[in-house]
């Protein structure tokens, strides 16, 4: 391992992320390491790691590599692999415009959860083509203290229980894992959703993220929270025939999602780079030992 590791900082609404460009995939990034990373204090801080590497030389990618040549082998801040981040994919896409992979204009990046289409307008916002929701059968309660909710289940390739609440300030403090029942429902762990309305297709949400716990800003949480508004507001696009838009407030920032009547879910919100540096290995050695 070379002495220095170059890395990036970068932010989609207040959800940031390690940047670690890798293109043959070189650079074993173990759960430890991703974990020392994300250390606010210790490390750099973020709520995951963006590695970027070449579809072609990724053996989870590989077979997507005729559609997208970038993959984004994406890790929770505590080192646990997951399979999107819609903010992510907008930072993701951010990066490989600053570094001359792309321009403005339509791409394509390979995720554990498909290949998703990204959209870099000449204002700065990244659109994302998130795919299709789906809505597992089951009822499912989320538990605070002593106060419980109905919560819809929603899957953007990654799952979530998104639960209609009075006050946001009802979640608590979010820094471990909500109760979800019945046990077993979220095998691998849940995100967990908690939103109020703020006006016509117009809602604002915290969230708890598995593997990272509360987040500025979860992209497909906001695109759970907009499919499951769509529902109980009963404009679903599926049976209006209508696409379906909705502002998600998040505590980072602002999203805006459009689900079509085809089922196809758009995001669209900002991504930012702050800054770029090298990682001493040394130092990331011992922060491992």
């Amino acid at each position: 391992m070379s002495t220095r590791i170059a890395f990036l900082k970068g932010h989609g609404t207040e959800n940031d992320f390690v940047i670690v460009p890798d293109p043959d995939n070189a650079i074993e990034l173990s759960p430890a390491a991703v974990a020392a990373l994300c250390d606010r204090r210790a490390g750099i801080g973020g709520d995951g790691v963006l590695h970027v590497v070449r579809s072609a030389a990724h053996p989870e990618a590989r077979a997507m590599a005729g559609e997208a040549e970038w993959f984004m082998d994406y890790r929770n801040s505590d080192g646990s692999v997951a399979e999107m981040c819609g903010n992510g994919v907008r930072v993701f896409a951010r990066y490989l415009q600053r570094a001359g992979h792309v321009t403005e204009g339509d791409h394509a990046i390979a995720t554990r959860g498909g290949v998703k289409s990204v959209h870099i307008a000449k204002d700065g916002d990244v659109t994302v083509g998130m795919g299709s929701a789906r809505l597992p059968e089951g009822d499912v309660t989320v538990r605070v203290g002593e106060r419980r909710w109905p919560a819809r289940n929603v899957n953007m390739g990654n799952p979530h229980a998104v639960a209609f609440v009075s006050d946001l300030g009802h979640a608590g403090d979010l820094y471990s894992a909500p109760p979800v029942s019945p046990e077993g429902a979220y095998p691998d762990g849940v995100n967990v959703e908690f939103v109020v309305d703020r006006g016509p297709r117009h809602v604002a949400m915290r969230v708890h993220e598995r593997g990272s716990g509360e987040t500025r800003s979860c992209g497909t949480g906001a695109c759970a929270v907009a499919v499951a508004a769509a529902r109980r507001d009963g404009v679903d696009p599926a049976v209006t025939g209508t696409p379906a838009t909705y502002t998600v407030d998040l505590p980072g920032g602002r999203l805006v999602i459009t689900e079509r009547p085809d089922g196809q879910i758009e995001m669209t919100g900002p991504a930012v780079i702050v800054a770029e540096g090298e990682i001493d290995a040394e130092w990331l050695a011992n922060a491992l030992r």
